[in-house]
Protein backbone atom coordinates (compact mmCIF):
# COMPACT_ATOMS: atom_id res chain seq x y z
CA UNK A 1 0.00 0.00 0.00
CA UNK A 2 3.01 2.30 -0.03
CA UNK A 3 2.00 3.21 -3.59
CA UNK A 4 -1.05 5.02 -2.18
CA UNK A 5 1.17 7.89 -1.11
CA UNK A 6 2.81 7.91 -4.56
CA UNK A 7 -0.47 8.86 -6.24
CA UNK A 8 -1.48 12.46 -6.90
CA UNK A 9 -4.90 12.22 -5.22
CA UNK A 10 -5.90 10.31 -2.10
CA UNK A 11 -9.47 10.46 -0.78
CA UNK A 12 -9.92 9.43 2.86
CA UNK A 13 -13.50 8.86 3.93
CA UNK A 14 -15.78 6.94 6.21
CA UNK A 15 -18.62 7.26 8.65
CA UNK A 16 -18.49 10.16 11.09
CA UNK A 17 -16.51 9.47 14.24
CA UNK A 18 -14.28 6.68 12.91
CA UNK A 19 -11.12 8.82 12.84
CA UNK A 20 -10.82 9.58 9.12
CA UNK A 21 -9.52 13.11 9.76
CA UNK A 22 -6.75 11.79 12.02
CA UNK A 23 -5.84 9.16 9.40
CA UNK A 24 -5.84 11.75 6.58
CA UNK A 25 -3.62 14.09 8.60
CA UNK A 26 -1.21 11.30 9.58
CA UNK A 27 -0.93 10.01 5.99
CA UNK A 28 -0.23 13.54 4.74
CA UNK A 29 2.45 13.96 7.42
CA UNK A 30 3.99 10.61 6.47
CA UNK A 31 4.08 11.54 2.76
CA UNK A 32 5.69 14.88 3.60
CA UNK A 33 8.39 13.08 5.60
CA UNK A 34 9.14 11.02 2.50
CA UNK A 35 9.90 14.15 0.52
CA UNK A 36 6.59 14.73 -1.22
CA UNK A 37 5.00 18.18 -1.35
CA UNK A 38 1.58 17.52 0.20
CA UNK A 39 -1.69 19.40 0.66
CA UNK A 40 -4.31 17.94 3.00
CA UNK A 41 -7.78 19.42 2.48
CA UNK A 42 -10.90 19.22 4.62
CA UNK A 43 -14.13 19.44 2.62
CA UNK A 44 -16.44 18.85 5.59
CA UNK A 45 -18.40 21.98 6.66
CA UNK A 46 -17.96 20.82 10.28
CA UNK A 47 -14.17 20.97 10.07
CA UNK A 48 -11.96 19.09 12.51
CA UNK A 49 -8.69 19.07 10.54
CA UNK A 50 -7.44 22.20 12.32
CA UNK A 51 -8.37 20.63 15.66
CA UNK A 52 -6.35 17.50 14.87
CA UNK A 53 -3.29 19.56 13.94
CA UNK A 54 -3.98 21.93 16.86
CA UNK A 55 -3.60 24.86 14.43
CA UNK A 56 -6.04 27.38 13.05
CA UNK A 57 -6.74 26.68 9.37
CA UNK A 58 -8.59 28.66 6.72
CA UNK A 59 -9.53 28.66 3.06
CA UNK A 60 -5.92 29.09 1.91
CA UNK A 61 -3.13 26.52 2.40
CA UNK A 62 -1.04 26.93 5.57
CA UNK A 63 2.40 25.34 6.05
CA UNK A 64 2.36 23.10 9.14
CA UNK A 65 5.47 20.96 8.68
CA UNK A 66 8.20 20.49 6.06
CA UNK A 67 6.45 19.48 2.83
CA UNK A 68 3.00 19.69 4.39
CA UNK A 69 0.27 22.31 3.87
CA UNK A 70 -3.30 22.12 5.15
CA UNK A 71 -6.54 23.97 4.47
CA UNK A 72 -10.24 23.84 5.30
CA UNK A 73 -12.54 24.77 2.42
CA UNK A 74 -15.13 27.29 3.58
CA UNK A 75 -18.44 26.48 1.82
CA UNK A 76 -19.87 29.94 2.59
CA UNK A 77 -16.83 31.63 1.03
CA UNK A 78 -17.15 29.36 -2.01
CA UNK A 79 -20.84 30.27 -2.38
CA UNK A 80 -20.00 34.00 -2.19
CA UNK A 81 -17.27 33.67 -4.82
CA UNK A 82 -19.53 31.60 -7.07
CA UNK A 83 -22.45 34.04 -6.84
CA UNK A 84 -20.10 36.97 -7.42
CA UNK A 85 -18.99 35.39 -10.70
CA UNK A 86 -22.60 34.69 -11.73
CA UNK A 87 -23.75 38.21 -10.83
CA UNK A 88 -20.89 39.75 -12.79
CA UNK A 89 -21.90 37.76 -15.86
CA UNK A 90 -25.62 38.53 -15.48
CA UNK A 91 -24.96 42.28 -15.25
CA UNK A 92 -23.79 42.19 -18.86
CA UNK A 93 -27.23 41.10 -20.04
CA UNK A 94 -29.62 42.56 -17.48
CA UNK A 95 -31.35 45.86 -18.25
CA UNK A 96 -30.90 48.50 -15.50
CA UNK A 97 -34.50 48.33 -14.32
CA UNK A 98 -34.09 44.59 -13.59
CA UNK A 99 -30.83 44.87 -11.63
CA UNK A 100 -32.47 45.14 -8.20
CA UNK A 101 -34.58 42.03 -8.81
CA UNK A 102 -31.60 40.09 -10.19
CA UNK A 103 -29.50 40.94 -7.13
CA UNK A 104 -32.40 39.97 -4.84
CA UNK A 105 -32.59 36.58 -6.54
CA UNK A 106 -28.84 36.14 -6.07
CA UNK A 107 -29.19 36.89 -2.35
CA UNK A 108 -32.01 34.37 -2.03
CA UNK A 109 -30.01 31.70 -3.82
CA UNK A 110 -27.41 31.76 -1.04
CA UNK A 111 -29.84 29.74 1.09
CA UNK A 112 -31.15 27.50 -1.69
CA UNK A 113 -30.77 23.73 -1.20
CA UNK A 114 -27.68 22.46 -2.96
CA UNK A 115 -25.98 25.86 -3.33
CA UNK A 116 -23.21 25.04 -0.85
CA UNK A 117 -22.65 21.60 -2.32
CA UNK A 118 -22.47 22.97 -5.88
CA UNK A 119 -19.87 25.56 -4.85
CA UNK A 120 -17.93 22.95 -2.85
CA UNK A 121 -17.88 20.49 -5.75
CA UNK A 122 -16.60 23.19 -8.08
CA UNK A 123 -13.76 24.02 -5.68
CA UNK A 124 -12.86 20.34 -5.34
CA UNK A 125 -12.85 20.03 -9.15
CA UNK A 126 -10.58 23.08 -9.46
CA UNK A 127 -8.16 21.64 -6.90
CA UNK A 128 -8.08 18.35 -8.80
CA UNK A 129 -7.85 19.81 -12.32
CA UNK A 130 -6.15 23.20 -11.95
CA UNK A 131 -5.16 24.63 -8.57
CA UNK A 132 -3.39 21.56 -7.20
CA UNK A 133 -0.52 21.51 -9.72
CA UNK A 134 1.87 22.92 -7.09
CA UNK A 135 1.56 19.71 -5.02
CA UNK A 136 2.77 16.16 -5.55
CA UNK A 137 -0.11 14.77 -3.49
CA UNK A 138 -3.48 16.12 -2.36
CA UNK A 139 -5.17 14.26 0.49
CA UNK A 140 -8.90 14.95 0.77
CA UNK A 141 -10.45 14.51 4.21
CA UNK A 142 -14.05 13.85 3.25
CA UNK A 143 -16.93 11.42 3.24
CA UNK A 144 -16.35 10.74 -0.44
CA UNK A 145 -19.19 8.58 -1.71
CA UNK A 146 -21.93 11.18 -2.20
CA UNK A 147 -19.59 13.95 -3.34
CA UNK A 148 -17.75 11.66 -5.72
CA UNK A 149 -20.84 10.22 -7.38
CA UNK A 150 -22.21 13.74 -7.85
CA UNK A 151 -18.87 14.90 -9.24
CA UNK A 152 -19.02 12.04 -11.74
CA UNK A 153 -22.56 12.91 -12.85
CA UNK A 154 -21.92 16.63 -13.34
CA UNK A 155 -20.37 16.41 -16.84
CA UNK A 156 -23.56 14.76 -18.12
CA UNK A 157 -25.73 17.35 -16.37
CA UNK A 158 -23.61 20.15 -17.82
CA UNK A 159 -23.92 18.58 -21.27
CA UNK A 160 -27.73 18.48 -21.00
CA UNK A 161 -27.95 22.12 -19.85
CA UNK A 162 -25.49 23.30 -22.50
CA UNK A 163 -27.17 21.40 -25.33
CA UNK A 164 -30.56 22.72 -24.20
CA UNK A 165 -29.35 26.31 -24.23
CA UNK A 166 -27.67 25.96 -27.62
CA UNK A 167 -30.81 24.35 -29.04
CA UNK A 168 -32.92 27.22 -27.65
CA UNK A 169 -30.47 29.74 -29.09
CA UNK A 170 -30.58 28.13 -32.53
CA UNK A 171 -34.37 28.05 -32.54
CA UNK A 172 -34.59 31.70 -31.49
CA UNK A 173 -32.16 32.69 -34.26
CA UNK A 174 -34.22 30.81 -36.85
CA UNK A 175 -37.44 32.44 -35.62
CA UNK A 176 -35.81 35.87 -35.70
CA UNK A 177 -34.81 35.30 -39.35
CA UNK A 178 -38.42 34.42 -40.20
CA UNK A 179 -39.73 37.49 -38.35
CA UNK A 180 -37.27 39.78 -40.12
CA UNK A 181 -38.26 38.26 -43.47
CA UNK A 182 -41.93 39.01 -42.70
CA UNK A 183 -41.23 42.58 -41.61
CA UNK A 184 -42.57 45.05 -44.25
CA UNK A 185 -39.72 46.91 -45.94
CA UNK A 186 -39.57 50.54 -44.91
CA UNK A 187 -42.42 49.97 -42.49
CA UNK A 188 -42.78 49.42 -38.79
CA UNK A 189 -40.92 46.35 -37.52
CA UNK A 190 -43.03 43.43 -36.40
CA UNK A 191 -42.68 43.05 -32.65
CA UNK A 192 -40.65 39.98 -31.82
CA UNK A 193 -41.63 37.91 -28.78
CA UNK A 194 -37.91 37.71 -28.06
CA UNK A 195 -37.31 41.46 -28.18
CA UNK A 196 -36.24 43.08 -24.94
CA UNK A 197 -38.77 45.55 -23.45
CA UNK A 198 -35.99 48.14 -23.31
CA UNK A 199 -35.42 47.74 -27.09
CA UNK A 200 -32.15 45.91 -26.56
CA UNK A 201 -32.84 43.90 -29.77
CA UNK A 202 -33.25 40.24 -30.55
CA UNK A 203 -29.52 39.58 -30.75
CA UNK A 204 -29.13 40.28 -27.02
CA UNK A 205 -30.99 37.09 -26.15
CA UNK A 206 -28.74 35.12 -28.46
CA UNK A 207 -25.63 36.75 -26.98
CA UNK A 208 -26.86 35.90 -23.50
CA UNK A 209 -27.59 32.29 -24.45
CA UNK A 210 -24.19 31.95 -26.10
CA UNK A 211 -22.39 33.47 -23.12
CA UNK A 212 -24.15 31.20 -20.63
CA UNK A 213 -23.56 28.20 -22.89
CA UNK A 214 -19.82 29.03 -23.02
CA UNK A 215 -19.75 29.26 -19.23
CA UNK A 216 -21.45 25.87 -18.96
CA UNK A 217 -19.01 24.43 -21.50
CA UNK A 218 -16.07 25.68 -19.41
CA UNK A 219 -17.57 24.15 -16.25
CA UNK A 220 -18.31 20.94 -18.12
CA UNK A 221 -14.65 20.74 -19.23
CA UNK A 222 -13.54 21.38 -15.64
CA UNK A 223 -15.71 18.62 -14.20
CA UNK A 224 -14.75 16.26 -17.01
CA UNK A 225 -11.04 16.80 -16.23
CA UNK A 226 -11.72 16.12 -12.55
CA UNK A 227 -13.76 13.04 -13.42
CA UNK A 228 -11.00 11.57 -15.58
CA UNK A 229 -8.50 12.08 -12.76
CA UNK A 230 -10.79 10.52 -10.13
CA UNK A 231 -11.41 7.45 -12.31
CA UNK A 232 -7.71 6.88 -13.09
CA UNK A 233 -6.20 4.41 -10.60
CA UNK A 234 -2.70 5.64 -11.50
CA UNK A 235 -3.66 9.13 -10.30
CA UNK A 236 -6.35 8.71 -7.67
CA UNK A 237 -7.34 6.20 -4.97
CA UNK A 238 -9.87 5.95 -2.16
CA UNK A 239 -9.18 4.78 1.36
CA UNK A 240 -12.13 4.03 3.62
CA UNK A 241 -11.64 4.27 7.36
CA UNK A 242 -13.87 2.34 9.76
CA UNK A 243 -13.89 0.95 13.25
CA UNK A 244 -14.72 -2.68 14.12
CA UNK A 245 -18.36 -1.88 14.87
CA UNK A 246 -21.63 -2.76 13.13
CA UNK A 247 -22.71 0.59 11.63
CA UNK A 248 -19.30 1.62 10.24
CA UNK A 249 -18.98 -1.82 8.63
CA UNK A 250 -22.42 -1.54 6.99
CA UNK A 251 -21.72 1.95 5.65
CA UNK A 252 -18.28 1.02 4.38
CA UNK A 253 -19.56 -2.04 2.49
CA UNK A 254 -22.29 0.08 0.85
CA UNK A 255 -19.84 2.85 -0.03
CA UNK A 256 -17.29 0.46 -1.52
CA UNK A 257 -20.01 -1.14 -3.67
CA UNK A 258 -21.29 2.26 -4.84
CA UNK A 259 -17.83 3.39 -5.93
CA UNK A 260 -17.09 0.02 -7.51
CA UNK A 261 -20.26 0.26 -9.62
CA UNK A 262 -19.24 3.78 -10.67
CA UNK A 263 -15.80 2.56 -11.76
CA UNK A 264 -13.93 4.41 -9.01
CA UNK A 265 -10.77 2.75 -7.68
CA UNK A 266 -10.90 1.80 -3.99
CA UNK A 267 -7.44 0.92 -2.69
CA UNK A 268 -8.08 -0.30 0.86
CA UNK A 269 -10.31 -0.25 3.91
CA UNK A 270 -8.44 0.75 7.06
CA UNK A 271 -9.69 -0.63 10.38
CA UNK A 272 -9.01 1.98 13.06
CA UNK A 273 -8.99 1.76 16.88
CA UNK A 274 -8.44 -1.97 17.19
CA UNK A 275 -7.93 -2.86 20.87
CA UNK A 276 -4.24 -3.72 21.40
CA UNK A 277 -3.50 -7.29 22.46
CA UNK A 278 -1.63 -5.91 25.47
CA UNK A 279 -4.81 -4.32 26.92
CA UNK A 280 -6.07 -6.27 29.93
CA UNK A 281 -9.04 -6.53 32.29
CA UNK A 282 -12.38 -8.35 32.13
CA UNK A 283 -14.19 -5.41 30.50
CA UNK A 284 -11.64 -5.12 27.72
CA UNK A 285 -11.67 -8.89 27.32
CA UNK A 286 -15.40 -8.84 26.59
CA UNK A 287 -14.97 -5.89 24.22
CA UNK A 288 -12.19 -7.77 22.46
CA UNK A 289 -14.42 -10.84 22.00
CA UNK A 290 -17.10 -8.70 20.35
CA UNK A 291 -14.48 -6.88 18.31
CA UNK A 292 -13.11 -10.20 17.06
CA UNK A 293 -16.53 -11.02 15.60
CA UNK A 294 -16.63 -7.70 13.77
CA UNK A 295 -13.06 -8.09 12.51
CA UNK A 296 -14.01 -11.52 11.12
CA UNK A 297 -17.04 -9.93 9.43
CA UNK A 298 -14.81 -7.25 7.88
CA UNK A 299 -12.50 -9.99 6.58
CA UNK A 300 -15.46 -11.79 4.99
CA UNK A 301 -17.33 -8.83 3.47
CA UNK A 302 -14.29 -6.85 2.29
CA UNK A 303 -12.03 -9.76 1.38
CA UNK A 304 -11.19 -8.21 -1.99
CA UNK A 305 -9.40 -5.23 -0.46
CA UNK A 306 -6.37 -4.78 1.80
CA UNK A 307 -7.53 -4.34 5.41
CA UNK A 308 -4.71 -2.83 7.46
CA UNK A 309 -5.39 -2.18 11.13
CA UNK A 310 -4.48 0.64 13.50
CA UNK A 311 -4.51 0.23 17.28
CA UNK A 312 -6.66 2.24 19.64
CA UNK A 313 -4.36 4.94 21.04
CA UNK A 314 -4.08 5.82 24.71
CA UNK A 315 -4.86 9.52 24.11
CA UNK A 316 -6.91 11.76 21.84
CA UNK A 317 -5.32 12.52 18.47
CA UNK A 318 -4.31 16.17 18.62
CA UNK A 319 -1.06 17.88 17.74
CA UNK A 320 1.94 16.94 15.64
CA UNK A 321 3.49 14.68 18.29
CA UNK A 322 0.50 12.34 18.41
CA UNK A 323 0.14 12.49 14.63
CA UNK A 324 3.82 11.47 14.33
CA UNK A 325 3.03 8.45 16.49
CA UNK A 326 0.00 7.59 14.35
CA UNK A 327 2.07 8.01 11.18
CA UNK A 328 4.52 5.45 12.61
CA UNK A 329 1.68 2.97 13.11
CA UNK A 330 0.52 3.61 9.52
CA UNK A 331 4.02 2.89 8.25
CA UNK A 332 4.09 -0.38 10.23
CA UNK A 333 0.70 -1.24 8.68
CA UNK A 334 2.24 -1.08 5.21
CA UNK A 335 1.68 2.52 4.08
Amino acid sequence: MKELLDRRLLWVGGKGGVGKTSVAASLALLAGKRGRNVLVVSTDPAHSLGDVFDHSLGDEPRRLAPGLDAMEIDPDAEVEAHLKRVTSQMRRFTVPRMMDEMERQMRLSRQSPGTQEAALLERIARLVAEEGDAYDLIVFDTAPTGHTLRLLSLPEAMAAWTDGLLSHSRKSEELNKVLKHLTPKGGQDVASPFADPANEGESDLDDRARSIAETLKDRRRLFMQARRAVEDADISNFLFVMTPERLPILETVRSVEALKEAGIPVAATLVNRVIPSSADGAFLSRRRDQEAQYLARIDRELAGYPRPRLPLLETDVQGLEVLEDMAGHLEQAGF
